[in-house]
């Protein structure tokens, strides 16, 4: 059964000897520690013996900032990266077969157990640092990142056949923060946007959603209580956090563009499964991450940070990279209610 939190897993309790499901489910509670969007925890598990399917839970979806289920799939990606960095971890090897169905779009991806087979040493290696990651939405130390931490970022996920690439230059960094303010003001412009943010980051979700302070409101009020979330349903607060998010940038020694060359289904899984490795290999070194997806988020501005950083035809992810001080989990959902 689950811990209370969900983060407080011992691999010293994984079930060795015991029947191939048990392993399966345990290996389960590290693919739940992914991060996702709004940490709307958007996957569903069905285990049948040493075959793990993964499936998009759609239920859970957010039609106003990601009405193609993108993000939505980016998320599930991370979530297969930790099983598999699980099982290599407790020695199975494993055969993977992507979007097996055709007639089942919300099944992503079978993940079949493989004792006595080699495992990937680069994804054991990752482990560790599965139950320590956790997204930090506040300032960095302005320290930089050594070119060789990011160059061992970005090989990891070229891993997964995606391209990670740093904003290099001080004229990209202004243009990419004025396209991120941009786009906070058009998203908080639209009622529809602020109704949805404000429905994940309401205090009564216990078990998903997001803390008020990411949206740069904690000196507003007290965020136990529901008036955070109507504060940002009720009232465009865009040009605030735009000013705020500028702030991050410039306070950011690392910003990292995630680019495809597709825009399907395919390409969003393998990014979530590129993000993850990224992440985990930043926090074995000391580094965190969050994300700063909104120009993304708004289509007219995507193709503009495109041009701007001259990547892959599809933006898919923008992540900044640093030292900051202790980020807390976010909640895990009951295991129950994400596996079966």
């Amino acid at each position: 059964m689950q811990t209370r939190t969900g983060w407080d897993i011992d691999a010293a309790d994984f079930p060795r000897k015991g029947p191939a499901e048990s392993r399966a489910w345990f290996a389960l509670r590290y693919a739940t520690l992914a991060p996702s969007s709004h940490n709307s925890q958007p996957w569903r598990f069905m285990v049948n013996g040493d075959t793990i399917s993964l499936l998009a839970d759609r239920t859970r979806s957010l039609p106003v900032v990601d009405p193609y289920d993108r993000e939505l799939i980016i998320s599930c990606g991370a979530a297969l990266l930790n099983l598999r960095a699980a099982l290599a971890h407790f020695g199975y090897g494993f055969e993977i077969d992507l979007f097996p169905a055709e007639l089942e779009p919300d099944l992503l991806a079978r993940v079949r157990m493989l004792e006595g087979t080699p495992v990937d040493a680069g994804l054991s290696h990752l482990f560790p640092a599965i139950p320590r990651r956790a997204t930090n939405r506040g300032p960095f130390s302005p320290i930089a990142v050594p070119d060789s931490v990011c160059a061992a970022m970005c090989a990891e996920a070229a891993a997964e056949g995606i391209a990670a690439r740093p904003v290099t230059t001080t004229l990209q960094r202004k243009q990419v923060a004025t396209l991120i303010a941009q786009a906070d003001q058009s998203q908080f412009a639209d009622v529809r946007f602020r109704r949805e943010l404000a429905a994940w980051i309401h205090p009564q979700r216990a078990s998903d959603g997001m803390p008020a302070h990411a949206f740069g409101v904690p000196q507003l009020m007290d965020f136990e209580t529901p008036l955070t979330a109507m504060v940002i349903r009720s009232f465009d607060l865009g040009n605030g956090v735009a000013a705020r998010d500028v702030e991050v940038v410039s306070g950011s020694p690392l910003l990292l563009c995630f680019s495809t060359r597709q825009d399907n289904a395919p390409a969003w899984l393998a990014t979530g499964q590129a993000l993850q490795r990224l992440l985990l290999l930043a926090r074995l070194e000391g580094y965190d991450a969050s994300y700063l997806n909104q120009p993304i988020e708004v289509p007219e501005l995507r193709e503009h940070l495109r041009e701007t950083l001259q990547t892959e035809p599809y933006p898919q992810l923008l992540i900044r990279v640093g030292r900051g001080e202790f980020a807390a989990h976010t909640p895990r959902r009951p295991f129950d209610q994400v596996a079966s």
